[in-house]
């Protein structure tokens, strides 16, 4: 059993850990278990270690709407719809034309693309 003191420092350990994890969610674990205790923890060390040593970067601005269109089950002409404009859905989807502050502002109201992502540098 982990305790707070055992931290992954080494690819050695982050491995052993997936593993644990891996054979702990295969159990039919109770709720305030030991067992349980310790996915909770080993979730938590593996998510701190990833963070540090595999981290993903941002998602693109652009890429974020298009996502986000997907997933909603929306198209771009909804998308102008939301802008208030064809013209300016094509010029910010061809990246010929930038976003401003209000259309970051609805999107990130309309299709919850959080802010730091639209701002983003593109």
């Amino acid at each position: 059993m982990l305790s707070i003191k055992s931290l992954i420092k080494t690819e050695e350990e982050y491995d052993n850990a997936l593993e644990r994890a891996y054979q702990l969610t295969q159990l039919d674990l109770e709720e305030e278990s030991a067992e349980l205790a310790e996915l909770e923890l080993l979730s938590v060390l593996i998510e701190q270690y990833e963070k540090v040593h595999y981290p993903i970067a941002p998602p693109h601005p652009i890429e974020a709407i298009k996502f986000q269109l997907d997933q909603m089950g929306l198209s771009e002409a909804d998308l102008g719809r939301i802008l208030g404009s064809r013209s300016h859905k094509s010029e910010i989807l061809s990246g010929k034309r930038k976003m401003s502050i209000s259309m970051i502002r609805i999107l990130n109201k309309e299709l919850k693309i959080p802010a730091e992502t639209l701002i983003a540098a593109y």
